[in-house]
């Protein structure tokens, strides 16, 4: 338990604002486990005789405090849950401390004026593929399935933009990929292991434009083609396969202390991800075309656990290897290496799944059903997101400016006309006191102005404008514009005086206020410093830090 000193005629409530003394007694802080009383409390403590006494909280229930003389200690663990304040312990140079904290998340400073053909806010720290929310990643389009608010998983846009943007953004900040080619046809030929009853050959494939390996075994289980490896640290693997029917890729992930190996199939199928045991399956369709397969090996084999409730590993890059790839059925394969990253890859599938899946009126429906908030309907299946729209339109953006392909451009400009449609019409626009344009992240009736989402999607607006050429006058300009007219109009409502509110339902629906956790309050904090490098209203960034203080325990003032 950590112990807070408090004079027992202060007010409970002045806990978390005075000079406090913290030593630990017994729990815990937040996620930290603490030492038992003998070993930490402070020299003030072990030589004066403490008592157990009852702290009565508001008169709703107790908590066992103990007493020095004039003196309460406060277990921090109530503390910390109580007045939502964070700590842990930490040595510097062998000297032990306490860090108090008011606030878990931390706040990016923009080192220079946002550049949307750099990357994008401060996804370089994202790893979506990673959340426990993401089912797998899909083996036919390469993207993130979601299971946010549906389990069998689904295509959501929001997630399959940030995935995009997240390797946009790393490609540019993370030192280039370590490269090893297994095979290439021509440069790199590998020792295959062909069984008696199996076939491999070399030919040159004329739509590739290289040579390649053609293969065929039996039906029977022994009959296979297969090769031996060795590879550790990177699991980024890269392949030209053409898979006929009923023919696998199998890859061998082996722990390093040989006690575990597991096998990933990639399959002609159709199937999303399929696990028993120590073998995880993943379709990669049924059309028998040439496909550039690229995969985080680890990431799959994660997945796969995570499939049967498998406890999480820690570090499992650092256990496992690659240690071999079998072939079996028939097929076609070609330029098989093994990176540590392959960013552009998962951006680009991002990008070309965008252009795929968007619809006639521009837009990527969430094909699951959405509560909101108490009060409004549900979403339902076949609704739009604005952030969706506005994260589409940067990913879009970014591939445009890094490819040229017009296609990308198009599909950018398309996106914006749902955030001209009325929610109530399936769009995703909403009007505060009938005057101020609002893109809404989730079109409710009546709306719910989402700060976070809102600001998301003027991002894309500016991106847009950007590379279609800043001297030029656009349609994403010109919402641009509008929507931070709004938000500079609208700022002041989304301030607690301690935090900020998420969306402003507490105004449309009558309703308790929605406080942002402190994760959301920071995506503020963040999303204001980058827009006060684009507009000097002294509003933006005087927010930005008001709010920014508020995460170090500044309050406004009071009366």
């Amino acid at each position: 338990m950590m112990l807070v000193r408090l004079n027992m005629r202060m007010a409970l409530a002045a806990l978390c604002a005075g000079v406090l003394l913290v030593t630990f007694y017994w729990g815990r802080c937040g996620d930290t486990a603490h030492r038992p009383i003998g070993s930490v409390l402070s020299n003030s403590l072990t030589q004066q005789e403490t008592s157990e006494i009852e702290c009565s909280i508001n008169g709703e229930y107790s908590v066992a405090c103990r007493r020095d003389r004039d003196q309460v200690y406060v277990p921090f663990s109530f503390i910390h849950k109580y007045f939502e304040i964070y700590g842990k312990l930490t040595t510097v140079d062998g000297v032990e401390k306490f860090e108090w904290s008011h606030s878990y998340s931390k706040v990016y400073h923009p080192k220079k004026k946002y550049d949307p053909r750099g990357t994008f806010t401060t996804f370089e720290n994202y790893n979506v593929e990673v959340r426990d929310r993401v089912k797998c990643i899909s083996g036919i389009e390469g993207v993130p399935v979601s299971t946010q608010w549906e389990p069998r998983g689904y295509f959501y846009p929001t997630q399959i933009a940030q995935f995009g943007l997240a390797h946009y953004s790393k490609n540019i900040t993370e030192p280039p990929p370590r490269i090893r080619i297994i095979d290439d046809g021509e440069k790199f030929l590998e020792k295959w292991i062909v069984s008696k009853d199996a076939v491999l050959n070399r030919e040159f494939d004329s739509e590739l434009n290289t040579n390649v390996l053609s293969f065929s075994t039996s039906d029977h289980a022994s009959s296979q083609v297969w090769l031996k490896l060795n590879i550790t640290q990177d699991f980024v693997l890269s392949i030209n396969l053409q898979l006929k029917l009923n023919s696998t890729m199998t890859v061998i992930l082996q722990n390093k202390d040989k006690k575990e190996t597991v096998y990933l199939h990639y399959i002609t199928s159709n199937q999303l991800i399929y696990a028993q045991d120590d073998h995880i399956y993943y379709g990669i369709g049924v059309d028998q075309k040439w496909r550039q397969l690229t995969r985080d090996l680890i990431i799959d084999m994660q997945k796969g656990w995570a499939l049967q409730d498998r406890p999480k590993r820690k570090s499992p890059r650092n256990k496992f290897k690659i240690s071999g790839i079998i072939l079996s059925g028939s097929g076609r394969l070609g330029e098989v290496r093994v990176q540590s990253s392959a960013h552009p890859a998962h951006f680009y599938a991002a990008a070309r799944w965008l252009v795929a899946e968007q619809r006639a009126r521009g837009g990527w429906p969430v094909p699951a059903r959405r509560r909101v908030a108490p009060g409004v309907p549900d979403l339902r299946p076949g609704w739009h997101s604005a952030m969706s729209q506005g994260h589409a339109i940067s990913v879009l953006a970014r591939a445009y400016h890094r490819s040229g392909e017009a296609r990308y451009l198009r599909a950018a400009r398309r996106a914006l006309r749902l955030l001209g449609v009325p929610a109530g019409a399936g769009g995703v626009r909403a009007l505060w006191m009938d005057r101020y344009v609002w893109y809404e992240e989730y079109p409710t009736k009546p709306p719910l102005f989402v700060l976070n989402g809102f600001i998301y999607t003027l991002l894309g607006l500016y991106d847009l404008h950007v590379i279609e050429g800043e001297n030029s006058v656009s349609l994403a300009k010109k919402m641009f514009d509008d929507g931070m007219l709004s938000l500079k109009t609208l700022l002041p409502l989304f301030d607690t005086g301690s935090g900020s509110f998420y969306d402003l339902r507490h105004f449309t629906l009558g309703v308790s206020p929605n406080i942002a956790r402190w994760d959301y309050h920071a995506t503020h904090v963040n999303q204001l410093y980058l827009l006060a490098g684009l507009d000097p209203d002294p509003i933006l960034i005087n927010t930005a830090k008001r709010w920014e203080g508020y995460m170090q325990g500044k309050r406004a003032a009071h009366n």
